[in-house]
């Protein structure tokens, strides 16, 4: 009766979210004196997760299953659970997951309780704590069903490594058309750049850049830092960036290590999609920007001045620790 837990993977790689749902996966494992199982599919490198507290992964090969498909995704991880007697499902809080997570639930029977912040406060009651009104408070939730499927929020418990010795089992549950009812016709993704859901640190920008033409420092400063760049809903309103960059309550949710927010005044639902982010800068003319009251780190000043000089700065520091 082990933990089950779905480790996403996307061209084969484990996401970051992989390892840190494995790495809370183990935690629960050992409150509730079990081990902890993964449904790996279409990834390779499964040794990685025994690094993180798995001692078994049932690997799923399986070219129609190369495209998310959340149905078909669920239908797997259903049979996987059914398999090793589960009663704890833990997937991530991403995007892909929050369509997959409530069809788990559905097919197994079992309560679902997303935003997890940390491992559960005892087995008998079962009880996790979560986010709760657009990250500004927290709910104790206590789930009364035999299974649970439990959705951790990104970056919150962290990765935290713990050897196992590992078991590798090939996997095949038998798919049908009723699992594809739903197909992807096209996926578009961004080439060549961290994404914001994986980045350690994303570079995000708003109307005080004034234009599209100036989002090259921007660029340059996240080229210099690794980090995924992103924008206010304004910006992407606009034209001037991708939507698929803008972040915030109504866009992409941010859970990085360290987000840095240039010429962006910080309106409600901006702060609440970055909110789960570890540390908070600011750089704005205006001292008296919302989004200073939320910020870690805070600069009053031009941007146009202060980003350039920063990223220099940076490189200064990279080549004299290389």
């Amino acid at each position: 009766m082990s933990v089950l837990v779905y480790t996403e993977s996307e061209n084969g790689k484990f996401k970051k979210n992989a390892l840190e749902v494995a790495s809370y996966a183990h935690a629960v494992a050992e409150l509730l004196g079990t081990t902890v199982t993964a449904v790996a599919i279409n990834a390779s490198n499964e040794e990685t997760l025994g690094h993180y507290g798995v001692s078994k992964v049932l690997t799923i090969t399986d070219d129609k299953l190369t495209t998310f498909n959340a149905k078909a995704f669920a239908h797997c991880i259903v049979e996987a659970a059914k398999k090793e007697g589960a009663k704890v499902v833990v997937v991530s809080s991403s995007t892909d997951t929050k369509f997959l997570a409530p069809i788990l639930a559905a097919d197994l029977g079992a309560g679902y309780v997303p935003n997890i912040v940390a491992k559960p406060e005892g087995k008998n009651p079962f009880i996790v704590k979560r986010t709760a009104f657009s990250n500004k408070g927290f709910a104790h939730t206590q789930i009364n069903t035999e299974i649970k499927v439990l959705g951790i929020s990104n970056n919150a418990f962290g990765t935290v490594e713990h050897k196992m010795p590992l078991t590798i089992e090939a996997y095949s549950p038998a798919l049908d058309e009723a699992d594809f009812m739903v197909r992807s016709s096209e996926v578009d993704k961004v080439v060549g750049k961290a994404t914001i859901a994986d980045a350690d640190i994303v570079v995000s920008a708003g109307r005080g850049l004034k234009g599209p033409e100036n989002w090259g420092m921007i660029e340059a400063l996240a080229d210099v830092l690794g980090a995924a760049t992103a924008c206010s809903k304004p910006v992407s309103d606009l034209g001037w960036r991708p939507h698929g960059e803008h972040v915030g309550q109504t866009g992409k949710p941010v859970a990085s290590n360290l987000y840095i927010a240039i010429g962006i005044s910080g309106a409600i639902q901006h702060l609440a999609g970055v909110s789960s982010s570890k540390t908070k800068v600011v750089i704005n003319n205006d001292p008296e920007a919302p989004f200073f009251k939320a910020a870690d780190y805070g600069i009053v000043g031009d941007a146009f001045e202060i980003v350039p000089k920063l990223t220099e700065k940076l490189k200064e520091f990279k080549a004299q620790n290389a």
